[in-house]
């Protein structure tokens, strides 16, 4: 194996994937169709996950992660959702939107409290910034901190939460004097609470919900960071975000191709396989291409993300191309299969469901596309 090689640039890279190929296909698979057609989290299965230690994958091992780096964590999100993107969702949720990004802007206090329940998975946590009138718009949310003493005072509602059902501890973001600040909110504060579950039509292997936040107290060690200093650690971590749910997209797309090529091989028809078929052969042939393509772009845009570097201008861009490449070869897979394809005694419609939201989640297609061309011009300008 050279060390160049673009999907294990390391030893540990190779028997990370090995390790979780594996749990995929023993623990993964077999509960998917029951927890989406329920609309629940396997708890005990994320839980396991931190047996695994992968619940604190991109944490430094000094302080109790694995120490890992951004094409690790493409690693995992690939391969769980080869088999269920719920359930992956809810995985990115606690060790991306919550660990990571608790890790890289807390104090020594802070982790003491928090890292090793989170990285064991006894504390599931989430990440609240989307609101009722603010999504993309993260500048126009309303959600507010106000300093009380030894306490600071929010008030607000997060909405779309995943992992908001069963979270303990969420980081969140609220606006101080008009400058977003970032919290850690636990389920046990005073004044806070959340909704009932909302149904949803994909990635029901996760759950969702609000976040609200009526005169809700927490303590003044909570406050992560400085006063205004929320944008920074939101943008940051959005890069390893959208490389977690580009990889997603990935994940869906590879198992849609393994799906097409065997349907093709032993479906018959007119006494042929479907594979001799030139219309069978484009879709399974582009959704290939398609899928290699994505995988590529992925696995080389994730070298360049770390918490020391930024790389908003990739990360903006994996996301564009790779998040509808899922959705377009769940869809192709489910017209090769025809009338099995549409029905949930296969995978394939769920994994349809499933892509449609790495089309909005993690920043919507349109805001990419406007990222993007501001960076390019900015760039340009700068040159």
């Amino acid at each position: 194996m050279s060390y160049d090689d673009l999907f294990h640039p390391t030893e540990e890279h190779r028997t990370l994937r090995e390790l979780v190929a594996s749990f995929t296909t023993q623990e993964v698979e077999p509960q998917a169709a029951r927890h989406d057609e329920l609309g629940t989290l396997n708890v005990p299965l994320l839980q396991q996950l931190g047996e695994l230690g992968l619940l604190g994958l991109t944490v430094p091992a000094e302080d109790g992660g694995a120490g890992m780096d951004s094409v690790a964590a493409v690693i995992v999100h690939h391969e769980l959702s080869r088999s269920d993107p719920g359930f992956c969702l809810a995985y990115l949720a606690h060790a991306l939107l919550f660990v990571n990004n608790f890790y890289h802007c807390s104090n020594a206090d802070q982790r003491a409290r928090y890292l090793d329940k989170v990285i064991s998975g006894e504390w599931i946590g989430g990440m609240g910034m989307t609101e009722p009138g603010a999504g993309t718009d993260v500048l126009g949310m309303t959600t507010t901190a106000v300093r009380d003493g030894d306490s600071w005072v929010l008030n607000g509602t997060k909405t779309y939460i995943t992992n908001g059902c069963e979270g303990f501890c969420f980081l969140v973001y609220a606006k101080v004097e008009g400058r977003i600040t970032a919290f850690v909110v636990d389920r046990d504060c005073p004044g806070f609470s959340s909704s009932q579950h909302i149904d949803k039509l994909g990635m029901r292997g996760s759950t969702m919900s609000e976040l609200i936040f009526d005169d809700c107290r927490i303590p003044v060690g909570n406050l992560l960071g400085q006063v205004g200093g929320g944008l920074t650690h939101m943008m940051r971590n959005l890069e390893i975000e959208r490389l977690g749910l580009a990889a997603m997209s990935v994940g869906i797309a590879d198992r849609c191709v393994d799906i097409m090529v065997r349907h093709a091989q032993e479906r018959r028809a007119f006494g042929q396989p479907l594979a001799s078929f030139g219309q069978i052969q484009r879709y399974v042939a582009d959704g290939y291409a398609m899928t290699e393509a994505a995988k590529c772009f992925v696995y080389n845009a994730a070298r360049e993300v770390s918490a020391d570097s930024r790389a908003r201008l990739n990360s903006d861009a994996v996301k564009l191309f790779a998040a509808p490449v899922g959705k377009t070869v769940a869809d192709w897979a489910m017209q090769v299969m025809g009338g099995s394809g549409y029905c949930r005694e296969y995978p394939v419609e769920r994994l349809w469901r499933d892509a449609k939201l790495l089309e909005i989640g993690g920043g919507t297609l349109e805001a990419h596309q406007k990222n993007i061309t501001k960076d390019l011009v900015k760039l340009r300008t700068l040159a």
